[in-house]
């Protein structure tokens, strides 16, 4: 019975293969300065899976991961303008040089948790951060969708614990080069220090600094603890926003029935990077506790302290980056927003 079977099957495979062979539509090259382990790489595999199949092979999906094809923010910026990358994800910090404003994001207290921030990115927000970085790179890179790199910025160091703004007072903290993550630990009464993200783990060896405002799953990842970093504060200051681009001109040749396409394989794409962290922090937290580490959640009241002491920060970002009011206002607004629907939520849930 099989020997018969093989002739008929056989001559199937060969009439689908050249159907299987023929080339997409359109090919998008996508890339992340990461690695496979990263949540960016998890959201790419979703959006490649997700368009490729949902617009029946028209569009094939690339992924370059690491340094392939740009080795920072601004270069791979860069070649999404051009057009010889057409999907790239940045930090914000990696889009500031180019589009300063997207440090809203690193803005720190706004968002209080998951949910409004989930909340906030899916909305109005993400639209009108769009339009800004369309108007001011004349047309050619645009945003498609934020979603999330790491959790949450918390504080951590090699020192002590940290429960109050005075409890930070001395510490060498280490930041990257922009002024807005130095403001901010300028404000908590600690010293800013830029070090390059390669230099870190010899930075806290050697005390050159002596703490860093990261999540939890790149500290366990560069293995932080080892160098002495044993304290951290779960003050959640900054979501970690993940700014996914695309070449505009690339996207609007599209038809409009495979944006769509495109367009829901980034929701699939934010989907996937919301839940990722929330899955890998918790191996994270549970190895840097039982490798020794301190672990501590501040009351409301500290938080509340926190935010305090930070404010002057949001006045700075106002006056000295480029378009920072409008930018704060419609985040403030949004989150506002959010607050009052998730609380109307949870009001009707609790009944």
């Amino acid at each position: 019975m099989l020997k018969n079977l093989t002739k008929p099957l056989l001559a199937a495979a060969l009439a689908v293969t050249p159907m299987a062979a023929m080339a997409a539509d359109y090919t998008l090259r996508a890339t992340a300065n990461a690695n496979e382990a990263d949540e960016d790489y998890d959201g790419l595999i979703v959006f490649k899976n997700f368009v490729e199949a949902a617009s029946n092979g028209a569009i094939e999906v690339e992924l370059f991961m690491g340094t392939q094809l740009c080795s920072n923010g601004a270069e791979c910026l860069q070649g999404i303008a051009d057009g010889s990358i057409d999907i790239y994800i940045s930090t914000s910090g990696g889009a500031a040089g180019i589009f300063p404003y997207v440090q809203v994001l690193d803005l720190p207290y706004l968002m209080a948790d998951d949910r409004i921030a989930e909340a906030v990115l899916q909305g109005d927000f993400t639209r009108t951060m769009r339009n800004m970085a369309l108007e001011d790179s004349g047309g050619t890179i645009r945003l498609m969708t934020i979603g999330n790199t790491g959790g949450w910025r918390n504080f951590a160091n090699t020192k002590r614990r940290v429960q109050t703004p005075a409890d930070m007072e001395g510490l060498k903290i280490r930041t990257v080069v922009a002024d807005l993550p130095q403001e901010l630990v300028r404000a908590l009464g600690a010293s800013p220090t830029p070090i390059p993200w390669p230099e870190l783990f010899t930075s806290f060896q050697t005390g050159v600094v002596e703490g860093s405002k990261n999540g939890i799953t790149d500290i366990m990842g560069m293995k932080f603890p080892d160098a002495g970093l044993q304290y951290v504060t779960l003050d959640g200051h900054a979501y970690m926003g993940a700014l996914w681009w695309m070449n505009n001109a690339r996207f609007m040749e599209m038809p409009e029935g495979l944006r769509r396409v495109v367009v829901d394989g980034f929701y699939a794409l934010q989907q996937a990077t919301f839940a990722s962290p929330k899955r890998k922090s918790i191996a994270a937290y549970e190895e840097f506790v039982a490798g020794g580490g301190d672990l501590y959640v501040p009351t409301p009241e500290e938080k509340a302290a926190f935010k305090e002491a930070a404010a002057p920060v949001y006045e700075w970002f106002k006056q000295n980056v480029d378009r920072g009011e409008p930018i704060f206002t419609a985040l403030t607004e949004a989150v506002a927003e959010a607050e009052a629907e998730l609380d109307a939520a949870r009001s009707a849930d609790l009944q």
